[in-house]
């Protein structure tokens, strides 16, 4: 168990805000769960991450310590997009979990760059190096911390919103918009607690689309970019508007075109490198089954005229 405490100087402010912004390591999910689960203290109360901090609270914080997994480094080949001293960049293929968790013990990202490489030390033996997830059956770029260094500035970057994550997504229906803003808070389901929904005392999720391409009135392939990194956050976000993911087992329609999942790629990733200050930019192209999906479709369609930014993302 280790305690960390703190006197509040910033007065007004969410107390899962403040705690976030006082300790870079700690994500807000993170803070945010410590506070609902009692592991933190408000003048010796437990409080909610709503609480408005007053000056001079006294605010106490008992992390415990992170669950043990036997997580056994493994030999499985990776896509390295980038690596030096500090980061390294994948291209995850869809179908991998990302980090070992109870009944998924192996065969992740987590073991096989275990394998490859030292890790971060933040997250504990539970999801070392891992600064931001993506779905198992989303594929593409991630960028996972090899020092602690790193690790806190990656967290930092990505709760002040400065690196840049940019996702191509197949979608149900035709769009009419050419762009937009979805800005609609999530949380669990009331339904079905395996899945995230738009509720109304949701984490703060916004989700910006344009669209490159419309295949009739029957699909769209939009660009989606992260101002937030909610779970599930685009294929909720875009149910949300009636035009769910292709392909989602979860969130999509039963009708659909078959694959291996939803039609999601993290195609860009920017950071500012931790140590350089280096601007860091990285593409990834499509999965084969994507880019033959979209070919499909394009001759079924008599798209002919594609226009030069969607045959630049393709």
């Amino acid at each position: 168990m280790e305690e960390r405490q703190f006197t509040v100087d910033q007065p007004n402010t969410r107390l899962d805000k403040l705690i976030a912004n006082q300790f870079p390591d700690l994500t807000r999910s993170r803070v945010s769960k410590l506070i609902k689960d009692g592991a933190v203290l408000v003048n010796h109360q437990v409080q909610k991450p709503k609480y408005q901090a007053q000056l001079h609270d006294q605010v106490i914080i008992k992390i415990p310590t992170p669950e043990q997994l036997d997580v056994t480094p493994e030999a499985i080949p990776l896509d390295v997009v980038y690596e030096d001293d500090q980061v390294i960049v994948v291209n995850k293929p869809q179908g991998m979990v990302v980090h070992p968790a109870p009944g998924h013990p192996n065969h992740t990202l987590v073991n096989a760059l275990l394998a490859h490489t030292k890790l971060s030390s933040i997250n504990g033996t539970f999801r070392p190096g891992i600064v931001h997830r993506i779905d198992k059956d989303t594929s593409g770029l991630l960028m996972v911390a090899k020092t602690d260094v790193a690790h806190q500035s990656l967290t930092k970057q990505l709760q002040e919103k400065t690196s840049r994550r940019k996702y191509l997504a197949l979608v149900h229906g035709n769009i009419r918009e050419d762009q937009g803003t979805i800005d609609a808070p999530l949380g669990r389901s009331f339904k079905d607690r395996k899945k995230q929904a738009v509720v109304p005392d949701g984490r703060h999720a916004v989700t910006h689309f344009r669209v490159l391409q419309r295949f009739g009135t029957d699909y769209t392939l939009v660009e989606c970019e992260l101002e937030t990194g909610r779970t599930h956050q685009i294929r909720v976000h875009m149910q949300y508007i009636n035009h769910p993911l292709v392909g989602d087992p979860l969130y999509g329609p039963r009708k659909t075109i078959k694959g291996n999942g939803q039609f999601l790629h993290a195609a860009e990733l920017g950071f500012t490198h931790p140590t350089t200050g280096k601007a860091l930019d990285f593409h990834s192209p499509l999965p084969s089954i994507f880019q033959q999906t979209l070919d499909k479709l394009a001759k079924q369609y008599g798209v002919t005229n594609l226009e030069e930014e969607a045959k630049h993302e393709w």
